[in-house]
């Protein structure tokens, strides 16, 4: 460990904890100093090479280690008890999305943060995805003019992994809060539809559209019963349109010359600097710690998404168009 360097670890061990534990084993200027998990096995394959020390509970590591930041990857329902006693043993916390099953725990880890005067921050990894950041800062400096419309697929195998949640809340949330980083704009009304195929429990197919207040229709198709992966998003203006591949971090740019209409122009694959989305993450998470903040995603962005998602499921169910009265309590 280099003088300097701050304590991390990371307390979950599934898929997305053991890829923030190898990521945060290589990172510069953090030190992983222990993974935190019941799984022996998964335990010894985190520690498997590396310096960090493992533990089965996160009581024992944070008194055996005093890290400066957490990464809190374990099943949502464990969520709040687990960055709360991380901020009670002084660290900051990377919580995994969604942030909560509700919006009265969410809240609660929000005022916790505020209290220890630590920073909270959330897994929404799709924001740290180089084409979405180029695609950003193409979109914020008005290349394409006013944006008409914002289209997220995000298809797929069904996984074994999930459970305890259907497609929309296990996945919806990454493209409800990428077209809101996007567009800067908030949704006013949205509608939704779901089918049910294969899990057994809750919904593997979803359809859904909203329209924001900037003017913007956003539409998401969403499902577990494709096979083949399929991360794309394309953004439609008054000057052409973009689409970023998630997967390939490719990003092309599709022209309108015409003034007033619309006809095909030059296509144009722009320049991306390719990275891995998680490294991004936690690259600035650390730097936000060094820095006093503030949290690479706002806490308060994860809880409206996972609260749309929810209200997308809600929407399906009951054929019901959600308004902006509703809307406006979500994203107060």
């Amino acid at each position: 460990m280099s003088a300097g360097d701050l304590r991390g670890a990371v307390i979950g061990l599934g898929m997305m904890g053991a890829n923030h534990a190898r990521v945060l084993n290589e990172l510069s200027g953090v030190e992983l100093v222990g993974v935190a998990d019941p799984d022996a096995a998964a335990v010894q394959r985190a520690t498997a090479g590396r310096t960090a020390r493992g533990y089965a509970t996160a009581g024992e590591l944070f008194a055996a280690e005093k890290p400066d930041l957490v990464v809190v990857a374990v099943p949502t329902s464990l969520h709040l008890p687990t960055v709360l006693e991380a901020f009670g043993a002084g660290a900051h916390v990377l919580v995994e999305k969604p942030i909560a099953p509700d919006r009265a725990e969410a809240e609660e880890m929000i005022a916790a943060a505020e209290k220890a005067g630590r920073i909270l921050t959330v897994g929404h990894i799709e924001r740290f995805n180089p084409a979405i950041r180029e695609l950003s800062r193409r979109l914020d400096a008005g290349e394409i003019g006013r944006i008409f419309q914002i289209r997220a697929a995000r298809l797929g195998p069904f996984p074994a992994r999930v459970r305890d949640v259907g497609v929309v809340v296990d996945l919806a949330p990454h493209d409800l809060d990428v077209m809101r980083y996007l567009l800067r704009s908030e949704p006013i009304r949205l509608y939704a539809e779901t089918e049910q195929r294969i899990h057994t429990d809750h919904e593997d197919l979803f359809t859904g559209l909203i329209k924001f207040d900037s003017g913007a229709i956003g539409l998401l198709e969403i499902n577990w019963l494709t096979p083949t992966k399929v991360r794309r998003l394309t953004v439609t203006g008054e000057r052409g349109m973009y689409e970023a591949d998630y997967l390939t971090q490719d990003l092309v740019f599709y022209a309108n010359p015409d003034k007033e209409l619309v006809s095909e122009g030059e296509m144009t694959r722009r320049a991306v600097q390719r990275r891995e989305p998680l490294a991004v993450e936690l690259s600035e998470f650390v730097a936000a710690v060094r820095e006093g903040g503030p949290p690479p995603v706002a806490p308060h962005d994860a809880l409206v998404a996972m609260l749309l998602a929810r209200a997308m499921v809600d929407a399906a169910a009951r054929g019901a168009v959600i308004g902006a009265d509703e809307l406006a309590e979500i994203v107060a």
